[in-house]
């Protein structure tokens, strides 16, 4: 091969090198802890300190090292479009259930958590419950697959879940089997979601048996069967 050839080749193999560099450099700034990317969604929620988000091997870990230890342990794993989302459970109390989700993004140097809430309710004595509910907006100039609304079934009549907003129409939830037996739903919602909205329980025999409306999107609680189903 000629000598004018090899150092042609030469030089390509170390501007592609060095653009490698740069490139994984950048990528780097944008999502190391206290990064470009952790800038710009403290500014989305209005933050004047710098939120230091850490990077996990796995989107358990990537959680653990933002929200720190816990006794909550992930009960579902739903891949989302940049990411997943985890769906996780503290050990039974009796007298009150609770859900948490979050949002991790998939990096090219990590997972790295991006948003997430959750809900801990009470029984009630006075009604009974068909099912628990909580919204997740969205959140502004920051991508996630927001908004959503989610919860865990209490009673096995429901077969069927669905979230109704005036003048965009019904949008049908997941129903996903997870430990002993028990149930969650989620559904993600047209953005923006506007309110208000009716969350709907439908049995086996497509019977419409529990509903509330929903005027808060960031709002938790429970559904109640209706007043002729007990």
């Amino acid at each position: 091969m000629p000598v004018k050839h090899k150092r042609i080749i030469r030089l390509a193999a170390k501007l592609i090198l060095l653009s490698a560099v740069l490139f994984y450099a950048f990528i780097y700034m944008m999502e190391r802890p206290g990064g470009l990317t952790d800038r710009r969604m403290s500014r989305a929620l209005g933050q004047d300190s710098i939120l230091h988000i850490p990077l996990g091997k796995t989107p358990d870990t990537a959680v653990e090292q933002f929200r720190g230890p816990s006794s909550m342990h992930v009960i579902h794993r739903e891949p989302v479009s940049g990411g997943t989302l985890l769906f996780m459970k503290r050990p039974y109390q009796a007298g009150s259930h609770n859900l948490q989700v979050e949002y991790v993004r998939k990096t090219r140097i990590g997972w790295k958590w991006a948003w997430g809430g959750g809900y801990g309710i009470g029984e009630s004595s006075q009604s009974i419950s068909a099912l628990n509910y909580m919204g997740m907006p969205e959140l502004d100039h920051l991508s996630t697959p927001f908004p959503m609304v989610f919860g865990d079934i209490l009673d096995p009549s429901i077969k069927k879940v669905s979230v109704k907003i005036k003048g965009k129409g019904s949008y049908n939830a997941k129903l996903t089997a997870v430990e002993a037996g028990k149930m969650i739903w989620f559904v993600f919602l047209p953005s923006p979601a506007s309110t208000p909205f009716d969350i709907e329980g439908w049995d086996g025999e497509g019977n419409l048996i529990a509903r509330k409306t929903i005027t808060d999107p960031r709002d938790s609680g429970s559904v109640h069967f209706e007043m002729d189903r007990h």
